[in-house]
């Protein structure tokens, strides 16, 4: 785990065992599955990256030449038999495998910001909504308590209760949530957020459609989607601006910074991720190659303990 010296105390407190006990503590355990995120669906890829993009980064990702790409698209929490119509954020993870065996990985929400400022509003949030043994339902006064005092859970959670879940992976925008350093040639540093936004466009399911669909649309609507024809996504690069936060993944960068066209993501083929490629890689999101660096908000930083946590349980069939 994260010492003190790479991570600020207040989040270093939290354990990454803990968090992946009180998630187990709400979903259960599917054994051999992801603790969160359970539910998903792999496809393979690549991605071509600008030059306009290379100016900031030295990363082979902007190389132009085209970067082959394993993803896995999925919905948040860990209930393996979650809902597609549920009003949770959706996933997009990206492996590119960059030229000479370096990876680079990309973990990303269909929200623009995250729930949590630091690690202990995640935990928190987990112990509120555990399932009260009496009821098999999350006691609605820790709930209560668990929202007036996190604040900063706030924007996610409207965002979230405020549109409907989209009618495809495929009609989805994605948010790298975090700030990242870019690095180029000459050692120059820039703050950047990406997204990947649908060349396709954005739909959300209907308000009849979210009565009407069945319970597991998501998957079938991608394979049968990338049947017809590729789906692209358009990487879009924001340049942060001095005053702007880098180490707090719930609040959002002001309107009018300048944006970037970084590279196109095409999903070639998509199936169910039993068997498939997707399925043993750990997405780290600290897994980067040269060129692109973590800030250092802390969630960032925990999320890769808390990952190699859920990653060791996985492989050891628990």
């Amino acid at each position: 785990m994260l010492s003190c010296a790479a991570l600020p105390c207040s989040a270093a407190d939290v354990g990454a065992e803990q968090v992946v006990a009180a998630i187990e503590a709400v979903f259960g355990v599917v054994p051999g599955e992801r603790r969160n995120h359970t539910k998903g669906t792999c496809a393979l890829g690549e991605f071509v990256g600008t030059k306009e993009a290379a100016v900031y980064s030295r990363s082979e990702l902007f190389s132009g030449k085209v970067v082959p790409v394993v993803a896995r698209f999925s919905l948040s929490g860990g209930n393996a038999k979650a809902p597609d119509t549920a009003r949770s954020a959706r996933g997009m993870a990206l492996e590119f495998q960059l030229p000479g065996g370096g990876l680079q990985h990309m973990t990303m929400l269909n929200t623009p910001m995250f729930g949590a400022a630091r690690p202990q509003t995640f935990l928190d949030l987990m112990v509120a909504i555990t399932p009260d043994p009496a009821t098999g339902k999350p006691d609605p006064e820790k709930v209560r308590a668990f929202k007036e005092s996190h604040p900063d859970n706030r924007a996610q959670a409207d965002f979230l209760a405020s549109r409907n879940p989209p009618a495809s992976y495929a009609n989805s925008r994605y948010f790298g949530i975090h700030t990242f350093k870019f690095i180029n040639r000459d050692d120059q540093v820039t703050l950047v957020r990406w997204r990947f936004v649908p060349l396709a466009g954005e739909k959300q399911l209907s308000d009849d459609e979210l009565k009407s669909s069945p319970p597991n649309f998501l998957e079938a609507a991608l394979i049968e989607q990338t049947r017809e024809q590729p789906v692209r996504w358009e990487m879009i690069l924001t340049v942060g601006a001095p005053g702007d936060p880098e180490d707090n993944p719930t609040l959002s960068w002001p309107e009018g910074r300048q944006q970037i066209k970084a590279g196109i993501l095409t999903i070639l083929a998509a199936m169910p991720q039993k068997g498939a490629a997707c399925e043993s890689i750990n997405f780290d999101p600290l897994v980067m190659g040269d060129g692109i660096g973590p800030t250092a908000d802390p969630v960032l930083l925990f999320r890769s303990p808390a990952y190699a946590v859920s990653f060791g349980k996985r492989l050891g069939g628990l």
